[in-house]
Order: C-alpha cells, then structure tokens, then sequence
C-alpha cells in the first residue's frame, strides 16, 4: 500500500526562480533511484499486483502449477515490503514537526493525514513481525485492523491537503495567464513566464496523479477495514487499483530524484 505522502511544501509562487531540468545519464538515474527506499519498494509493489492481477484474472487455470508459484511470490513480495517501512514513520513526525498552520483547519487536516500515516507505519513493523513469527500471530488481526483505519484516515487528511494544494496551484496559473496576457497586449516579450506557467501546469498534472493514487490507496484500504466485502471489493479492481498506485509513485519517484 502506498503511502498518503501529503505535500507539505505550498505551490511555488510565479515570480520565484525556475530551477533548469537536470540533464543525467540514464544509469546514473537508475542508481539514484535504486538507492531510495520507496523507489526499491515501488518496484516490489508493481510485481506484487502485477502477480496479483494474473491470479484474479483467473487467466491461469486452477491445476496450473505457475499460478502456485505466483501466489508464494505475491505473499512473499507483500512481507517483503513491510521491512521496507521500519523506521519509516519518523518521516511522518518530522514532517508534522515542520509544517505551518495557517489554520485550524490546516493543523487539523496535518494531524489527519501526518498522524494517520505515521501511526500506519508504526503498527505496520508489528505487523511484519507478526507476520514473520517473531511475535505471537494471535495479535495479527488486531494489528491489521489498528493499521487499516490508520492508513485510510491518513488518505482522508491526504487528499484534503492535496485538493486545498491544487487550488492554489490553480490560482498561480489564473495569475501567471491573466500576465502573459497582459504583455501580449502591450507587445512585451513573456518567454520566461510561459516556461513558468509549463511547470506550474506540470506540477497540476503531478498533483492530480497524486489524488488519484491515494483515492485507489485509499479503496484498498476501505477494503482492508472491511475484510474484503461490500461493494468494490473486487480482487481484480483492488489489485488493479494496486498497479495504478504503483505506476504513479513509480513516476513521482523518478523524477524526483
């Protein structure tokens, strides 16, 4: 499951600097990003709803001896990434500790989507060491259901921040727009302020990725808490709501680093 990683820095302002793209080797990048916990993480969940996606697909017929080995892949790949998320929580407290309030409402939707999240990977190593047998497994379902209502609170506060972000995003471009329009009419030059309005268009696409792979998330998550019933509960929508997630963070990451 993907974290509900919130953004907390605000949209850049139009008149701030533009930093240039960097130009790198493609091996050089694969290594950065290889060298990153979540980029490492990221790959194993593609493969595991990948896998998972096969499974539910029912493409493989019950008897087929691959479908086994895929299952035994999935659940291994699935204990594997909980390791990933030792210690992983501390991120979520410095990230609180960080943030400013500009509001009640702001501290409070912080608190949701930062506490949600941090307490999630918190429960999430007990989880693994449940798992793995090094403490008793008779705490596992209460674990797993502590770490599901966790996770899916943390994507409410999340998405809230991300759709508060986006409005700003949206009121730099209405800006940047209304310039640009502006020096056209007076015949003055607005090249730097079309590459700025580019990556602030840039930046609104990556946001709306960003909602999106937290509301699949946050559906895999709504399934958690209700073990796998109700509507859109589906194991192909939930694994296919997997992928998506991954692909995104897959992304993000990349060109992050």
């Amino acid at each position: 499951m993907e974290s509900p990683s919130p953004d907390a820095p605000k949209p850049q302002h139009p008149s701030a600097p533009l930093k240039k793209p960097r130009d790198r080797d493609f091996l050089l990048h694969l290594e950065a990003y290889l060298a990153r916990r979540d980029g490492v993480d990221k790959l194993l969940k593609i493969s595991r709803y990948a896998s998972k996606i096969i499974i539910a697909s029912s493409a493989l017929h019950p008897d087929e001896p691959l479908l086994g080995r895929l299952k035994s892949f999935e659940s291994s790949v699935g204990l594997s990434r909980k390791a990933f998320r030792l210690g992983k929580f501390v991120q979520d407290v410095n990230s609180l500790r960080a943030s400013h309030f500009g509001s009640g409402q702001d501290a409070a939707l912080a608190a949701l989507a930062y506490g949600g999240e941090g307490i999630y990977y918190f429960v999430e190593q007990f989880v693994w060491l449940a798992k793995s047998g090094l403490i008793d497994k008779r705490l596992l379902p209460n674990l797993q259901k502590i770490s599901a209502w966790t996770e899916f609170v943390g994507y409410i506060g999340s998405i809230s921040l991300k759709i508060r972000d986006l409005r700003g995003i949206r009121e730099d471009e209405a800006w940047l727009e209304s310039s640009i329009e502006i020096a056209s009419s007076r015949g003055i030059g607005h090249k730097e302020e079309d590459e700025r309005l580019r990556k602030l268009r840039e930046k609104k696409l990556m946001k709306r990725l960003s909602i999106l792979q937290d509301l699949a998330d946050g559906l895999m998550a709504l399934a958690d808490i209700r073990d796998g019933n109700g509507r859109f509960s589906g194991p192909l929508l939930l694994s296919s709501a997997g992928l998506l997630s991954a692909l995104i963070s897959t992304h993000k990451n990349w060109i992050s680093c």
